[in-house]
């Protein structure tokens, strides 16, 4: 078998996750790491036992001994950093949202089509047996006709310094300022909760209305560099092309909630509720018999592959593999129209 050199490009907090998931696969060596940054790029390189760095993805490509790519840079430099490597005919991987905005995400789905190249966008939740198990489930028509969905991403750290000090650390910090290419939680984890939902309900946005929330954290909103502009809340409601309605919310002062994800879908023939709590996957169901009871009851959900390792699987058979970059692309245009409907006070926008 011969092995998938992958190259990492960005060597911040995330990119150990990618590295230490290569780590653990047969086959499968990081070869390079690529970072702006000379003394990061070290560190992380020494860290995870990486022979090569490379200060640019052109300086990367050039060398070029590489199979396949994850693409760990911050959001607003998805787009400028993948289009490159898909021009090369590199498999890429990458984070979560696709990009700033839906024309750049646009743009990298098709690059990706052309090219003919594995491309994945990394969302994690997708590695959830309680999500899978779900989807599957309302594939096979068991709750009948989606109807109604209520959805949340809860996090704490803005309220609880479980993960570290957001006031002074820049991994944070970035997070909370649209002049460093955050879009807020609406881009960090609403992308999530609205794949989560629109996923297992096996139908795409048709239509949303949403208001961003922003609120005081220092005085004047600033931190050194960090102007702290970016939303801090969301609370969207969706119309589905299956005509199905919902709710989906997200905060950062969930106080109580490291990192929370629930979803509870009903149809004509019953409703599952989705949770993903404290790192633990949990699925309950009520359906046939016990819907006149409303009894609800667990059900049992196999593990799933991760997204990492469907990707090189993919790499390695050379067929596509979800969720793709055109889903990255659909995602970005709903986060996209989400903005404008809270420019515009909250009026609903069709996708």
């Amino acid at each position: 078998m011969t092995d998938i050199r992958v190259l990492i490009i960005g060597t911040g907090g995330m990119a150990n996750d990618h590295a230490e998931a290569y780590a653990k696969m047969a086959g499968v060596r990081v070869v390079a790491g690529v970072d702006t940054d000379l003394a990061r790029r070290a560190a992380f390189c020494e860290k995870h036992a990486i022979p090569h760095g490379f200060g640019s993805v052109f300086d990367a490509i050039s060398w070029g001994e590489f199979d396949a790519v994850s693409n760990v840079t911050p959001d607003a430099v998805h787009h400028a950093t993948t289009l490159p490597l898909l021009a090369a005919g590199r498999h890429v991987l990458c984070e979560k949202p696709l990009a700033a905005n839906a024309a750049d995400a646009t743009e990298m789905a098709r690059a990706a089509a052309d090219a003919g190249v594995v491309n994945m966008v990394n969302l994690t939740y997708r590695n959830v047996p309680a999500l899978v198990a779900a989807a599957q489930i309302v594939a096979d028509g068991q709750i009948g006709e989606v109807r109604h969905f209520e959805a949340a991403y809860l996090q704490s750290w803005l309220t609880q310094p479980a993960w570290g000090d957001w006031s002074t650390e820049s991994q944070w910090l970035w997070r909370l300022s649209t002049q460093h290419g955050s879009m807020g939680v609406l881009g960090d984890v609403g992308v999530h909760i609205l794949d989560y939902a629109t996923f297992v309900a096996g139908a795409d946005a048709a239509s949303v209305s949403c208001r961003l929330t922003t609120f005081d954290k220092a005085e004047g909103n600033q931190i050194g560099e960090y102007a702290l502009d970016a939303n801090d809340s969301m609370n969207m409601h969706l119309r589905l092309s299956n005509g199905a309605v919902g709710v989906i919310h997200a905060s950062r002062f969930a106080s109580g909630h490291l990192n929370d994800l629930s979803l509870r879908i009903f149809g004509t023939k019953g409703g599952l509720d989705v949770r993903f709590d404290n790192s633990k996957s949990s699925l309950r169901a009520c359906l046939g018999d016990n819907l006149e009871a409303a009894k609800w009851v667990d059900v049992p959900t196999p593990d799933v592959s991760t997204n990492y390792v469907r990707f090189i699987e993919a790499v390695r058979a050379g067929t596509q593999v979800l969720p793709d970059f055109a889903r990255g692309a659909a995602l970005q245009e709903v986060l996209d129209l989400a903005v404008q409907s809270n420019a515009d006070g909250s009026r609903d926008r069709t996708v």
